[in-house]
């Protein structure tokens, strides 16, 4: 085999890896089973249509099977409203099984809506199945207290079913319980006694249901049930307890500030006694200077005075102790 054959083989070699590798690009651009797929289904789809998504980065399984489903169910869904959906980050599949289900249930679910509340971050078959299968919501223990006093502990069942037209914009299962709470513990408080509400359990449920409480919610409210009440502490007792106990410290504080007082009055008063009796030896000198108290007076002074100690040391008994002495 000469050079020339050699070169002519490698030449017809490279010829058909370049062949082979142009029909892999094209089957590649060009999914040829996904266009029969849909030609055989009635839902048609163009050849050049497909390589467009290959080329966007969409990919065309999900079109087209989604596609599929749609036109088998009635559903007239253009593909180009799909694909915007799948490069908005929407669930394309989702979205549409979402609008077979509310199709065959009779619910208007038109595509703009589904696509928004799919992009809405809420799961929109989800959605759907609750509105043709309502959801039970059981709502923590609440507690709550009544006019007498006695704490109440109420478990309600709140059965909802989703809202397709407020669904985008509208509140969630937490706003639902959270209402569902605040309209047990005014009705509970509202009570004059708790053995009414334990006799009648039915009346919170007929007070909450007439406040509307599924207001600009994406849930409609079909009944609230009240699953069990239990009696709790005597709130009204401890509360009186706690405040006798106020009321007793205050008193208590009261008293030692008066007594307090009390004995400063008392010390204030004998420190003046102590100078006022500091002053009569001073006075008696005076006396004594001026000649207005002469020493016979000052020794009948003294006998008084001895003979009145003597007499309150006679009387004094053995628990009572003597009078102290005063000096002159």
């Amino acid at each position: 085999m000469g050079i020339s054959e050699i070169v002519g083989l490698f030449g017809n070699f490279g010829v058909l890896v370049g062949l082979l590798a142009v029909v892999v690009i094209v089957l590649y651009l060009a999914p040829i089973p996904l266009w029969i797929a849909a030609w055989a289904s009635g839902a048609y789809v163009g050849l050049m249509t497909l390589i467009a998504m290959r080329l966007r980065r969409v990919p065309p399984g999900v079109i087209v099977t989604a596609r599929i489903s749609s036109v088998k169910a009635g559903i007239d869904i253009s593909i180009n409203d799909l694909e915007a959906h799948y490069l908005a980050g929407g669930n394309v599949v989702r979205v549409v099984n979402a609008m077979i289900s509310a199709d065959k249930a009779n619910i208007p679910l038109p595509f703009k809506r589904a696509a928004a509340i799919d992009l809405a971050g809420r799961d929109v078959l989800e959605a759907v199945q609750m509105s043709v299968l309502p959801k039970v919501i059981e709502t923590p223990k609440i507690a709550a207290v009544a006019k007498d006093g006695i704490q109440l502990i109420v478990v309600s069942r709140v059965t909802v079913r989703t809202n397709i037209d407020r669904l985008v914009g509208g509140a969630g299962e937490e706003t639902i319980i959270a209402r569902v709470g605040e309209g047990m513990v005014s009705t509970i408080g509202s009570a004059v006694s708790h053995k009414s509400v334990l006799e009648n359990p039915d009346h919170i449920s007929k007070h909450i249901l007439s406040k509307g409480l599924d207001a600009g919610t994406a849930y409609e409210i079909l009944s609230i049930d009240i699953a069990d009440v239990d009696v709790g502490e005597n709130i009204g007792a401890k509360l009186q307890i706690d405040q006798a106990n106020a009321d007793k410290q205050i008193a208590q504080a009261k008293a030692e500030e008066r007594r307090a007082m009390a004995v400063a009055l008392e010390q204030e008063m004998r420190a003046r006694v102590v100078e006022a009796e500091a002053e009569v030896p001073r006075a008696m000198a005076e006396a004594f200077r001026q000649g207005t108290l002469g020493v016979m007076d000052y020794y009948r002074m003294k006998n008084v005075q001895a003979d009145t100690a003597m007499r309150d040391a006679i009387a004094a008994t053995d628990d009572t102790p003597p009078a102290p002495r005063r000096a002159a």
